[in-house]
């Protein structure tokens, strides 16, 4: 397996539904990590690569619900499938408004499961994907001088560079200079880009 393989984790107590789902993950082509409780996969490293859990509901330790309320907060590019034995409707609905992929109730076939697994993993790639465009423009955010970041705030607000000057006590001109510093140092194309830039760093006005 690559680095760049995509990893399923599972947490199960059930032992034979562990194995049975490292085969069928790893036939598949992805990486299985198993663990029987909350507990144990809590002390995994969170992967850097597209992931997601199958998650058993009811667990010797912490329940499956527990975990997701954990994992919605600290691992927020994990989607989460949720399996259980014995599944009722309002837990399935707690479990799915709380952005779980897919409820299965045991036994389900194979190809629900690998449809949701696919689904799954690639709602995570988005999800990488925009977190490390988030985090490349808080860096170019940081490079922005204290004036800079006063002109970028206001020009994103819908403001012109005269009503900019007015507002900071300064010139047109010096409006115009500092536009586009923040312009290139953010890298970006057009206005309607910087705004864009300033809504994801949730700067906008």
């Amino acid at each position: 397996m690559s680095d760049e393989t995509p990893v399923v984790f599972v947490v199960d107590d059930d032992v034979s539904v562990r194995e049975s789902l490292e085969l069928l993950i790893s036939t598949a082509g992805w990486q299985p990590k198993t663990f029987e409780s909350a507990q144990e996969f809590l002390l995994c490293p969170r992967a850097l690569v597209p992931n997601c859990l199958i998650l058993d509901v009811n667990l010797p330790d912490l329940s499956g619900l527990d975990l997701q309320r954990f994992i919605s907060v600290e691992r927020t590019d994990m989607p989460i499938i949720f399996v259980t034995g014995y599944g009722d409707v309002p837990m399935t609905v707690k479990a799915m408004k709380a952005g779980a992929v897919e409820f299965l109730t045991k036994p389900f076939s194979d190809e629900v499961l690998l449809t949701a697994i696919e689904q799954a993993l690639e709602r995570s790639k988005n999800l990488l994907a925009l977190d490390s465009e988030i985090h490349a423009l808080r860096d170019r955010y940081a490079l922005l001088s204290r004036r800079e970041h006063e002109v970028m705030a206001l020009v994103v607000s819908g403001l012109l560079n005269k009503q900019v000057g007015f507002e900071l006590g300064i010139s047109e001109i010096t409006v115009k200079a500092h536009r586009g510093q923040v312009m290139r140092k953010m890298k970006a194309g057009s206005l309607p880009d910087l705004v864009n830039m300033a809504a994801k760093l949730g700067i906008a006005h």
